[in-house]
């Protein structure tokens, strides 16, 4: 019995204690990495964001075709000597664009045009630089959290199929009678953009807390809220394409009277017979209108969600909508002006620019009604 205690006996000091189990273990050993993923995805963020403002200026200073072949790796270097830049124009007189609008061009303003389409595929390199450097880097050193490895192959993965869409776009453009690349194909491009975006940003949202935040805060989620925000976000992204084509015709030039469209409520040629299907892509009158039909649809929409989102419980929930409905807002007014000045590519661009921001701050919205930050609960 010498072996056995007394259940009177006292614990002593050297008695081992249990330790206490600690909070956060999923997330052990992982913060500094988490922080450091998310920074390199801002980077890339910026990146998509300057890649579709770029894209933009190429396209309203009809520039997208002054590059016709398609090499991605030995395309990094422009041309050098003056025999290479008058190669690259002899091909570019070639196709449609040059021998029915742009006949007038010499070598100078041909080099003008080159330069931004040059531009815009050196950032796509330079995206993809970034973005592959990055993963190898976090892969090697064994810093990508649980769950993570497959959502930044995704990126990249979307941004190899990006390269690819664009090269598509373009390609519509170099033969037969067309002066311009496919309106639908400038559409896919631009919304492929987006989504990118869109991922980076959600991503972004979640690695800026803890993963035991994150499941904390996902039992305040507000369903319903949740789910109106996702149908106004693609309801934005169905905007977003629209005007896409808008572009890709020119369409925001061919009516710029408001509210009426040529002093009417339908404009004059808004169904052409001879096109048949194709006027929803290829009728500036039929387009445009769709355009702004779309924008007020959305805007009567972006009211509702407006209106439930701001009475959530969750103070950030409800300014992150506030701040989503005055984007759009902001947006619709700048539509209009962009309609009565005859979309001049400053006004243009600035509308553009701010869809990548409404677009961003809808996704916030939509975020923080699934993950309510606990800080901002209202006292009743």
């Amino acid at each position: 019995m010498s072996g056995k205690r007394s259940i009177f006996e006292e614990v002593g000091e050297t008695t081992p204690r249990r330790e206490a189990p600690q909070g956060g273990m999923i997330d052990k050993g992982r913060g500094r990495a988490r922080s450091a993923i998310r920074l390199w995805l801002m980077v890339l963020f910026a990146l998509v964001a300057l890649m579709i403002a770029v894209g933009g200026l190429t396209r309203l200073t009809d520039s997208g075709l002054s590059i016709t072949e398609w090499k991605p790796l030995t395309g990094a270097l422009p041309p050098l000597t003056t025999a290479d830049w008058e190669a690259e124009f002899a091909l570019y007189q070639a196709i449609p664009e040059f021998q029915v609008q742009n006949s007038w061009m010499q070598l100078e303003d041909f080099k003008a045009i080159y330069w931004w389409e040059w531009g815009h595929r050196q950032l796509g390199r330079v995206i993809g630089l970034v973005w592959a450097v990055g993963f190898l880097a976090f892969l090697a050193l064994r810093k990508i959290p649980a769950g993570w490895t497959g959502r930044l192959v995704f990126i990249g993965a979307l941004g190899g199929v990006q390269g690819a869409v664009g090269w598509w776009m373009v390609s519509s453009g170099l033969t037969g009678t067309m002066t311009d690349v496919a309106s639908y194909r400038l559409a896919t491009h631009l919304g492929l953009a987006f989504v990118i975006l869109g991922f980076i940003a959600w991503y972004i949202f979640l690695l800026g807390r803890e993963e035991r935040e994150l499941m904390q805060a996902r039992r305040g989620k507000e369903a319903k809220l949740f789910g109106l925000a996702t149908g106004w976000l693609h309801f934005a992204f169905l905007q977003i394409l629209i005007g896409a084509l808008v572009a890709g015709i020119d369409a925001g030039r061919s009516y710029t009277d408001w509210p009426l469209m040529g002093g009417q409520v339908l404009p004059p040629s808004i169904w052409l017979a001879d096109l048949g299907w194709r006027n929803f892509f290829e009728n500036p009158g039929l387009v445009q209108f769709i355009h702004r039909i779309t924008g007020y649809l959305l805007l009567a929409f972006g009211i509702m969600v407006w209106m439930r989102g701001r009475r959530s419980a969750n103070s950030a929930t409800g300014a992150a909508f506030t701040a989503a409905f005055v984007a759009l807002c902001g947006q619709v007014v700048l539509g209009i002006a962009t309609v009565l000045y005859g979309a001049p590519w400053q006004v243009a661009i600035v509308h553009q620019v701010l869809a990548v921001l409404l677009w961003v701050l809808i996704l916030r919205a939509r975020f923080l009604s699934l993950y309510p930050l606990p800080q901002s609960i209202r006292r009743a």
